[in-house]
C-alpha cells in the first residue's frame, strides 16, 4: 500500500500540536484542508487514526505510528533545507584546489586548516602540478581552483588569474651557512657549495640556470634533488647545500629558524603567484568562500614580508 508522505506530515502535525486547527496553522494549512486529509488518510488504511470523541484528539496506536513516519519526514524536509542553506552560503561542499607542490606544502596547507576553523563541513581535495596540468584540470573541470607562478596568460585560455602575491625565488640556505658569516657576500661564492635540485618542471629549475649562467657557470654540484618541501628543508637544515625556494614558502619557515634566503637577488622572468580559475564555471559558493579566504591570507603575508624586508639589505 502506498502512502502519500504529504498526509503523513498534516497527521503527524495535528498529533504534535493536539488538533487539526492547531496542526493545519503549523503547516500553514486551512483546517478543512487537513480534515479532508485525514479522512483521505483513514479511507486509504481502513482504520481509524484517533480515537473518537476524545478531546483534545488522541492518536490510535495505528495513528501515532504513522505520525512518528510524518515526523520523520518533516525532520528529513527540514535537514534537506539546512542542507541547502548551508551550500548556498558555501558552509558545506567540496573545494578541488591543485597547485604547485612547494607553494602547496608550504603556504597553501596551513591556510586551508585555518579556513575550516569556520568552514568544517567543507572538504578540501589538495592535488599537486604545474602550469600545464594544472590548466588542463581548470579546463576539464577535475580542479576548481589553482594556485602556481606564471608570467603571462595567454588569451583564449578561457581562464582567470588573479595575482595574490608577487612572484619571486630565492636562494635559500640553513640558518647557520657559512655564505651568511661572510661580511661581504661574493655571488660566484654560490658556486664553492653543492645545490639541491628543484623539481624537473618547475620554474625553479629554470631559475638556477638563470642564475648559474649571470655568475658565469652552467651547471651546478647537485647533492640532492626529487624531494618533497619538508625533504629539502630537512636536507639544508643538516649540509651547507643551497638551493632555489618561492621567497614567501622561505618565509613561510622563519619561525622554526631553520632556513633563510641569502641576499642575491636571481635573475627571472616578472611572474606573480596567482589564482587560477575556469572563466565559465558554475558559482560555487564554497569555493568562492575559499577563494576569498587564500586572497586575504595572501595579502597579509605580502604586507609582512614587506615589512620584514625593510631591515635587510639585498645585494645589487
Amino acid at each position: 500500500m502506498k502512502i502519500d508522505e504529504k498526509h503523513l506530515v498534516q497527521l503527524a502535525a495535528v498529533v504534535a500540536a493536539g488538533g487539526v486547527v492547531e496542526g493545519a496553522s503549523m503547516l500553514g494549512l486551512t483546517q478543512p484542508a487537513v480534515s479532508r486529509t485525514l479522512a483521505l488518510l483513514e479511507k486509504r488504511v481502513g482504520e481509524p487514526l484517533f480515537v473518537r470523541g476524545r478531546r483534545p484528539l488522541q492518536p490510535t496506536p495505528l495513528g501515532r505510528d504513522l505520525a512518528q513516519h510524518g515526523m520523520a519526514v518533516i525532520a528529513a524536509s527540514r535537514k534537506a533545507a539546512e542542507a541547502i542553506d548551508s551550500f548556498r552560503l558555501g558552509r558545506s561542499g567540496v573545494v578541488r584546489v591543485g597547485g604547485t607542490p612547494y607553494f602547496m606544502d608550504g603556504l597553501i596547507a596551513g591556510m586551508a586548516a585555518d579556513f575550516q576553523t569556520t568552514h568544517a563541513d567543507v572538504r578540501i581535495e589538495q592535488s599537486y602540478g604545474y602550469i600545464g596540468e594544472l590548466k588542463s584540470g581548470l579546463t576539464t573541470g577535475l580542479l576548481d581552483l589553482a594556485i602556481c607562478p606564471i608570467a603571462l596568460l595567454d588569451e583564449g585560455s578561457g581562464l582567470i588569474a588573479q595575482e595574490i602575491l608577487p612572484g619571486r625565488n630565492v636562494v635559500a640556505c640553513r640558518l647557520t651557512h657559512p655564505l651568511l658569516m661572510s661580511r661581504k657576500l661574493r655571488p660566484a661564492s654560490l658556486l664553492d657549495y653543492p645545490w639541491i635540485a628543484p623539481p624537473p618542471t618547475s620554474p625553479l629549475l629554470a631559475d638556477l640556470h638563470s642564475l648559474l649562467l649571470s655568475l658565469g657557470a652552467t651547471e651546478a654540484k647537485i647533492r640532492y634533488s626529487g624531494g618533497s618541501l619538508m625533504s629539502v628543508v630537512n636536507y639544508l637544515k643538516g649540509s651547507d647545500a643551497l638551493t632555489i625556494l618561492p621567497h614567501s614558502t622561505v618565509f613561510s619557515q622563519r619561525n622554526e629558524r631553520s632556513i633563510t634566503a641569502l641576499p642575491v637577488p636571481i635573475p627571472h622572468p616578472e611572474r606573480a603567484l596567482v589564482l587560477l580559475r575556469q572563466k565559465d564555471a558554475p558559482s560555487m559558493p564554497a569555493v568562492e568562500n575559499f577563494a576569498k579566504h587564500i586572497a586575504r591570507r595572501f595579502e597579509e603575508l605580502r604586507h609582512l614580508i614587506e615589512r620584514h624586508e625593510q631591515a635587510v639589505i639585498w645585494g645589487g
